[in-house]
């Protein structure tokens, strides 16, 4: 029986060797193992398993929890009857609360709505906004009768949203009118002045043929639209069967979510993204994380539109059950703080950047956080000095995580039980049901410890780009995997380090410098806040190394004495010839830094051009 219980249920190695090594090993005990090691559950601790050592730069992160064949509307279903009353989500500012029934119910009656309106499956419907009730249930009544969501940055101006609604064809487009400086309804009514004059659902524009209908998230009536709240009261329970019939025959491969790429390099491109792809990925998120453990309260600082806080946030919601806690529609350190406290916050997410933030706000404070766990690192180079702090000030287990939004995003993050040395200098190992591998330039996997562009393969990689078969093929080859573009190291044990971006390197006199080795080493420095690295053209040599550097509040330096800290420390080639000292960076919505801005401004202000 025992043997037929371990070949059924496959359980983890790990779990063996605890049983095997236990003086009181029985069937019994295996069996409470089993409990919590269940297939048909999401919430499956995942232990550091032990790997052979390496010799080359290949990894499949191995599990014994198979991939799970759900919808995004199933995952919320099924933690809807688990824990009806527990909070779904919470917006401290607008004070918006839902339980997982309320926010089920309510999604069910927006799903309405949108058939009512003619929305059908395959139809793109945009989302463009900062992170609101409204964008979450857009999120799930999209997914629920299969329409697939377009993701569009909040910070996108006229032109900009002009050029991602034509390029995956917008049928129907949900906003605020308006938020901080943003001015959505006017910006509209740049591309389609019809609006001001025609019925709702009925727009016609030469610039964005493909808009019909615009819905408005205010309170106020808009010419030419319908408003948010209207439509989740246009349909009753004839239409809510209906929505209930059409996500049962929704299958798991069908196309849910398109993200756009941040296009620092030319224009974005529409990650294709499926139900598959986002529910597994939230899935080995969360039992990596540990939300397995305990009824978690994760702060969401990072925006909706990325896949950081969408699969990360509110796909792991759905999945794991969790709660999220968003502390203001927009980023706002200080309010992230207060969140934490009032809401008792488990888990935090959050950029480098965000940490660099909240860690400065919390120290100020000296508020203590007796809640605050865990969290994670993701969405640019994670320096380990930054990760060092965030987790001593914050007092939290810190999980660094790697990916991209063309895999869903996630494709290594750390494990609980990792040591100092691979948490802080590494962003952990392959996760679950995935493949990576670094390889030269000629494609061949190259040796362990040696640099190599990462490529990924697995269940998490985009189904397509949108309408670009060209740039598709070129990112994922016919094997399957894809074209990270980023500089990294594998270790013996499958841990992997990132050292920069393959368009970010910079070839001083023939010497090939990762910006993120100096950048480590600068944030050494007892004075630096933060540092980037970037390339800067030069007649003799082709590129010279520039910093742009932010000190800690109240601290002064000289170049020279950020050049004397690095020489004798790093290779002299390594030291920057140009030192800026700054108070902010060029960034996007998510706080990542464009370092293509900076080179830009950079070398005009330095006559390099």
């Amino acid at each position: 029986m025992l043997r037929n219980v371990i070949l059924g249920k496959a359980f983890s190695s790990n779990i063996l060797e605890i049983c095997a090594g236990s003086s009181k090993f029985s069937p019994t005990a295996l069996l409470s193992q089993q409990r919590q090691f269940s297939i048909g559950s999401c919430l499956a601790v995942e232990k550091r398993p032990v790997y052979p050592k390496l010799k080359e730069s290949y990894h499949h992160g191995l599990s014994s929890h198979p991939l799970i064949g759900l919808t995004v509307g199933d995952a919320l279903l099924r933690s809807t009857k688990k824990a009806p009353e527990r909070e779904c989500v919470v917006f401290c500012d607008s004070g918006m609360r839902r339980t997982f029934a309320e926010f089920n119910e309510e999604v069910d009656r927006l799903a309405a709505g949108l058939l009512q309106l003619g929305f059908q499956k395959g139809d793109r419907v945009g989302i463009w906004g900062p992170n609101t009730l409204e964008w979450v249930l857009t999120q799930f009544a999209t997914a629920r009768i299969g329409a697939i969501l377009v993701s569009v940055n909040p910070s996108y101006r006229t032109h900009e949203m002009e050029y991602a609604l034509n390029l995956v064809g917008c049928k129907g487009l949900i906003t605020p009118a308006t938020y901080k400086t943003q001015k959505y309804y006017d910006m509209l009514r740049e591309v389609a002045p019809d609006i001001e004059r025609c019925q709702p659902g009925q727009l016609k524009s030469k610039r964005i043929p493909d808009l019909r209908t615009v819905i408005m998230a205010d309170e106020n009536h808009y010419d030419g639209t319908f408003k948010f709240n209207d439509v989740m009261s246009a349909a009753g329970p004839l239409e809510i069967s209906s929505v209930h019939n059409m996500s049962r025959s929704l299958q798991f491969d069908d196309p849910i979510n398109i993200q756009f790429t941040s296009g620092t390099t030319g224009h974005p491109k529409g990650a294709t993204l499926t139900h598959h792809n986002i529910v597994n990925n939230a899935k080995f998120i969360g039992n990596r994380v540990g939300f397995d453990e305990e009824d978690h309260r994760v702060c969401c600082q990072v925006p909706l539109y990325h896949c950081y806080g969408m699969v990360g946030g509110m796909v792991c919601m759905a999945v794991h059950g969790t709660t999220i806690v968003f502390p203001s529609a927009g980023y706002d350190p200080q309010a992230t703080m207060d969140s934490l406290v009032k809401e008792k916050c488990t888990t935090i997410y959050g950029t480098p950047t965000m940490y660099i933030d909240v860690c400065s706000v919390v120290e100020k404070s000296g508020v203590k956080l007796p809640h605050l766990t865990r969290g994670t690192m993701a969405g640019a180079f994670c320096p380990p000095e930054v990760v060092s702090k965030s987790s001593k000030i914050l007092g939290i287990n810190l999980a660094i995580a790697y990916g991209s939004t063309e895999t869903s995003p996630v494709t290594s993050l750390s494990f609980r039980d990792d040591p100092p040395e691979k948490r802080l200098a590494t962003v952990g190992s392959t996760l679950p049901h995935t493949e990576n591998k670094l390889v030269d330039p000629e494609g061949k996997i190259v040796p362990v410890n040696e640099p190599g562009e990462i490529m990924s393969r697995g269940y998490c990689v985009m189904l397509k780009y949108w309408g670009n078969e060209e740039q598709t093929a070129a990112s994922i080859d016919e094997s399957g995997w894809y074209r990270t573009g980023d500089i990294s190291q594998m270790d013996e044990d499958g841990y992997i380090k990132v050292i920069g971006r393959i368009k970010d390197m910079i070839i001083r006199g023939g010497e090939n410098v990762y910006p993120t080795e100096v950048e480590d080493f600068i944030h050494t420095h007892p004075k630096v806040d933060d540092v980037q690295v970037i390339g800067l053209p030069d007649k003799r040599l082709g590129e010279e190394i520039g910093a742009w550097i932010k000190l800690k509040q109240g601290e002064f330096a000289t170049e020279q004495e950020i050049r004397d800290f690095c020489k004798g420390n790093i290779s002299h080639f390594k030291i920057p010839k140009y030192i800026k000292f700054v108070e902010e960076y060029p960034i996007t919505v998510t706080r990542k830094v464009q370092k293509f801005v900076m080179r830009k401004e950079y070398a005009k202000e330095l006559g390099l051009e």
